[in-house]
């Protein structure tokens, strides 16, 4: 037993790697996994006790656990076995592709790289591009949906800083859920948004049990009172207007919601910009009926550039205001009860209503609005945009705290830096390359202005026609 044995140098370190690992597996790795852990949970309490919604054990669960649990769901096993029979390959098989449908689905939240890293950046970046104004907002009615509660934010879908918006205005209140298409699926970009607790959805799919696992993880989000937000138009807007809604993410709330579990609370959000940073990218992508559009690199490349030397030189300018305001929150409950026929698509048609009448009026769309009746003079243009702000404010819409005057000051200063209108001794001339602009911004309030507000104007006089919030509802009926 006291004998030496010699070995080859190449044996004797692997064997210790090997003894180095299974060290640090069974001694090391959990010790320090405990540290942290404990660190984390003392973070979190500490966070809860300044939240209006605490996060949610459902959030905080490890994602490995989640993954195991979503796949060995009973209706995920079911759904395992259908495509097994349909494609005819092994049970196994679609089993680990729902493996992997879950693995893509499932986020890893970091309450750390949620409100240490990701709130402060929301908060840094959404001030350092707009002046932030908060619009409709009935706090009352917003504290009283009680932690027993699932919260879903509803909101339109402008710009790709609504993420980074809503994420700086809702931060003291909780940590939001997003869904968030294949676009950032790519790393690193993935890895954050995923510790941010957003999921990834892949919207073109059509098996049936990527469906099924997607909507199963929802589902369990929901009745594990995870706060979400969602876009029901499914993508950024091309038009400037509000898109149909998808029923998509709705339907699986809808269908397994159970009167005797958890509620669900519907918020609507509208958004709006002075200045959208993708607006002609966007216009040009409608304009070619092609969704699946790519932002050009050298123009984005141009565009960091010219920013980041505005910044060194103390050059740079707000884009303008961005807007947020709150609508009616809807009970799932209280709606199921007087609701009769498809849930889903009567749903989904009262949450556009909520989020259309939740849209604010900004500068630059009002002026966008009455411009595009073509050439104006200063004086005549504040006078139509001092009655339609005073018609909109009886209606009840969201408008500016500024005077007529100051928002079409400020409106034509966004505008004329971007060459989008030359302003000459009062006269106001609008470039023709510019009027798809103009149209778009426009239409981010034409259901404000009634069912002819979104063609194209005649005369200015046209634009001031009684209002009612009655035409934005019914816009869609």
């Amino acid at each position: 037993m006291s004998q030496s044995v010699t070995l080859p140098l190449w044996l004797f370190v692997l064997i210790v790697a090997f003894a180095a690992i299974t060290f640090a597996s069974h001694f090391l790795f959990p010790s320090v996994r405990w540290f942290f852990r404990r660190r984390a949970e003392r973070v979190i309490a500490r966070l809860n006790q300044r939240l209006a919604r605490p996060i949610e054990p459902f959030k905080l669960a490890r994602r490995y656990d989640m993954i195991q649990r979503l796949i060995y769901d009973p209706e995920v096993t079911e759904a395992i076995v259908k495509e097994a029979r349909a494609d005819g390959i092994p049970e196994n098989v679609a089993f680990e592709r729902a493996r992997r449908y879950a693995r893509e689905i499932v986020p890893s939240f970091s309450a750390t790289a949620y409100f240490a890293v990701g709130a402060r950046l929301a908060r840094w970046l959404s001030r350092s591009f707009y002046r932030i104004r908060l619009g409709a907002f009935d706090r009352a009615t917003l504290e009283k949906i009680g932690p027993e509660s699932a919260v879903v934010f509803v909101m339109n879908h402008r710009s790709n800083m609504d993420y980074v918006l809503v994420t700086y205005l809702v931060s003291r209140a909780g940590a939001l859920s997003y869904a968030v298409g294949e676009w950032a699926r790519i790393w690193p970009l993935s890895t954050v948004i995923r510790a941010m607790g957003a999921y990834f959805i892949r919207r073109k799919s059509r098996g049936q049990l990527y469906r099924r696992v997607l909507a199963r993880y929802v589902q369990m989000a929901t009745q594990g009172g995870v706060a979400q937000a969602m876009f029901p138009e499914g993508g950024l807007s091309l038009t400037g207007a509000m898109a149909e809604p998808k029923l998509g993410l709705l339907s699986y709330i809808v269908t397994d919601w159970d009167p005797s579990r958890r509620d669900v609370i519907f918020v609507p959000v509208g958004l709006n910009y002075d200045r959208v940073l993708e607006d002609r990218i966007l216009v040009a992508a409608g304009q070619s009926g092609e969704r699946k559009f790519k932002a050009p690199l050298g123009q984005i490349a141009r565009s960091t550039l010219a920013h980041i030397w505005q910044r060194v030189t103390f050059r740079f300018k707000p884009l303008g205001t961005a807007s947020v305001s709150f609508g009616d929150p809807l009970r799932l409950s209280d709606f199921m009860v007087r609701q009769s026929g498809d849930m889903t698509e009567a749903l989904a048609a009262e949450l556009a209503q909520r989020i259309e009448r939740a849209i604010p009026v900004l500068p630059v769309p009002l002026v966008c609005h009455l411009l595009r009746a073509g050439d104006s003079d200063l004086q005549t243009l504040t006078k139509d945009a001092e009655a339609l702000l005073a018609q909109l404010r009886q209606a009840g819409v969201s408008t500016p705290r500024r005077d007529a005057g100051t928002c079409v000051n400020d409106a034509l200063d966004i505008l004329r830096v971007r060459n989008l209108v030359q302003v000459t001794n009062g006269r106001i001339t609008v470039d023709p390359a510019a009027r798809d602009i103009l149209a778009y911004y426009a239409a981010s309030i034409a259901h404000h202005l009634g069912p002819g507000a979104a063609d194209v104007l005649g005369t200015a006089e046209s634009v001031i026609a009684p209002l009612s919030l009655n035409d934005a509802a019914t816009r869609r009926t």
